[in-house]
C-alpha cells in the first residue's frame, strides 16, 4: 500500500504501525496529490490511503487523476477533516472507503483488508452524510428528469444486492445472506453494474444511496 499524507510525522507513525501488520506492506509514501498519482502509476500499490488535505493537488484531485489514468488501486481515504461537506466529493472521485484519523488503530487495519478485498467502508457520520447528500440528490435528479423511468430497472434480486453492496458486504457475505453460491452472486452484481451503468462497487453503492436504495 501507498501511504499519502504531508505530515511527515503522520506517515511515519502509519508506516511503523502497519509495516509490522500481518499482510500488509508499505511501498511508499508521498506528501501530497501529484507526487500520490506519480508513485501510484509507478509502484501500482493495492490500496492508497489518502489525506484530503494536502499542498498543490488535494486528495480529492488526487482521487480523479488516478481514475483518469486507469490507476487500478482501490483509495482509502483518511482524513482529519470532518465537514461532512467533503465525503460525497472524495467519492465520486472514486474513494472505496472514507474514515477519520481518530479511528482505533485496529480498526484501521480491519479497514484496509476490508476495502482491499471489495468493500466499500465508512466511518459512522461519513455514511450518514453520503445518506443526507443522497437523499437530496435524488430529489434534484427527479426535478431533472423529463420522463417518469426513475432508476434503473433492477430485479428484486439485484436490488437484494445492491442494497448489501451499499453496506459493504462481500460477495461471499452476499451470498451467505441470500443463500445463493458465489458465482450467482458475482453474476448479479455485473449485471446490476451494466444496468446502473457504473463501473464499480464504490459507484454503485453511490448510486443506490443517492436512489434512496440503500436500505436501513
Amino acid at each position: 500500500m501507498l501511504i499519502a499524507d504531508d505530515h511527515p510525522v503522520v506517515r511515519q507513525g502509519l508506516r511503523t504501525f502497519l509495516g509490522v501488520q500481518d499482510d500488509i506492506e508499505v511501498v511508499g509514501e508521498a506528501e501530497d496529490g501529484v507526487s500520490a498519482v506519480t508513485l501510484a502509476e509507478s509502484l501500482r500499490p493495492d490500496i492508497v490511503l489518502m489525506d484530503l488535505k494536502m499542498p498543490g493537488a488535494d486528495g480529492v484531485a488526487a482521487l480523479a487523476e488516478l481514475r483518469a489514468r486507469g490507476v487500478p488501486a482501490r483509495v482509502l481515504v483518511l482524513t482529519s477533516v470532518t465537514e461532512r461537506r467533503h465525503v460525497l466529493p472524495a467519492v465520486r472521485a472514486g474513494a472505496a472507503g472514507y474514515l477519520y484519523k481518530d479511528v482505533d488503530p485496529r480498526a484501521l487495519v480491519q479497514a484496509i483488508k476490508a476495502v482491499h478485498d471489495g468493500h466499500v467502508l465508512f466511518a459512522p457520520d461519513a455514511a450518514e452524510a453520503m445518506m443526507r447528500a443522497g437523499t437530496a440528490g435524488a430529489a434534484a435528479d427527479a426535478r431533472e428528469r423529463d420522463d417518469d423511468r426513475g432508476p434503473a430497472a433492477l430485479t428484486e434480486r439485484e436490488r437484494e444486492v445492491l442494497v448489501h453492496i451499499a453496506r459493504g458486504r462481500s460477495n461471499r457475505e452476499i451470498a451467505r445472506t441470500l443463500v445463493v453460491s458465489e458465482k450467482t452472486v458475482k453474476t448479479h452484481v455485473s449485471n446490476l453494474l451494466m444496468k446502473l451503468g457504473v463501473q464499480d462497487r464504490t459507484q454503485a453503492a453511490l448510486y443506490a444511496v443517492r436512489h434512496g436504495l440503500a436500505g436501513d
